[in-house]
């Protein structure tokens, strides 16, 4: 049985503030690794080639940490992410 003390919702009404707290958040569709020689090399319309294909999950964050997957969306001409799944705290990005 769980026994709510005074003690234990003070300290979830102090942190409670902490829920309406702006975060960046990132959808990371892919990466790749590229030498400076090559990026040197680029030039208007020059292309960049990731593993990644088109409908692949991709991982959304805040700061480096992986919060969720999912899979990019149009919304009203925006970008958009539908979220598939949240992650666990330990899971490091792809």
């Amino acid at each position: 049985m769980d026994i709510e003390t005074p003690e234990k919702d003070s300290t979830l009404h102090n942190l409670k503030f902490l829920a309406d707290a702006t975060h960046v958040i990132q959808a990371e569709i892919a990466r790749t690794d590229i030498s400076l020689h090559e990026v040197m090399l680029w030039e208007q319309g020059s292309v960049v080639k990731f593993d990644k294909i088109v409908g692949s999950t991709i991982d959304v964050l805040i700061g480096d940490r992986l919060i969720a997957r999912g899979e990019v969306v149009v919304v009203n001409d925006c970008y958009g992410v539908r979220i598939k799944e949240i992650t666990h705290p330990d899971e490091k990005p792809d």
